[in-house]
């Protein structure tokens, strides 16, 4: 999860431990602790929610997609074509345009 190596481990508990003192080291290890599992169990609640209502839509892409084609219709493509548009550049540029302007 975190790149953190065994000495910057030991650097945080020592730290930890002039902070707060050997007393409340303990209490808010425990603490620490579980927030760390909540926040994992709601963490893997979302993934597998989110992998639900993918493989849902998946499915519902797949049962139309299979409809079209039992009906006869063709497979359309993701993104229609469009038709590309050329662009007209002007090559005079700034300089033309200024010099229209003044005379």
């Amino acid at each position: 999860m975190f790149d953190i190596g065994f000495q910057e481990l030991v650097l945080i508990f020592i730290v930890a431990l002039l902070v707060f003192g050997p007393e409340k080291l303990p209490e808010i290890g425990k603490t620490l602790g579980k927030w760390m599992i909540e926040i994992r169990k709601g963490i893997q609640n979302a993934k597998s929610q989110m992998d639900s209502e993918f493989e849902e839509i998946e499915k519902r892409q797949a049962s139309s997609e299979s409809e079209s084609i039992a009906a006869g219709e063709p497979k359309q493509a993701d993104a229609p074509a469009e038709p590309a548009e050329t662009e007209r550049h002007d090559e005079s540029g700034p300089a033309g345009r200024s010099s229209e302007k003044e005379g």
